[in-house]
């Protein structure tokens, strides 16, 4: 699908303290996050399977999501984030902030 006609992927903010940012996305097909660069360490614990396509600076990568199945990132990331499953995709992002 062309870039421009992507729909916004939703963000729902359920923590923000002093520690910690707790994110939950929704991602209809096709759908992405809009570039953007990571100002914390993170983990995303997915909620549904699928796949996700991370355009990034060095190029594409497809990355398959797994119920439960969590991963860690670096603060310093810089992305944009696009549903490739053809389905909803919707996972948890925990940003750490000390």
């Amino acid at each position: 699908m062309n870039a421009d006609k992507r729909a916004a992927a939703v963000p729902t903010v359920q923590v923000d303290n002093d520690a910690v940012k707790v994110t939950e996305w929704r991602f209809a097909p096709d759908a992405e996050t809009g570039w953007h660069r990571h100002e914390h360490d993170y983990v995303v614990v997915p909620i549904t399977d699928g796949r996700l396509r991370l355009e990034t600076p060095n190029g594409d990568i497809d990355a398959e999501l797994r119920i439960g199945q969590a991963y860690a990132r670096s603060v310093g990331v810089e992305h944009n984030v696009i549903n490739a499953s053809g389905r909803e995709l919707v996972f948890v992002e925990i940003e750490i902030k000390r």
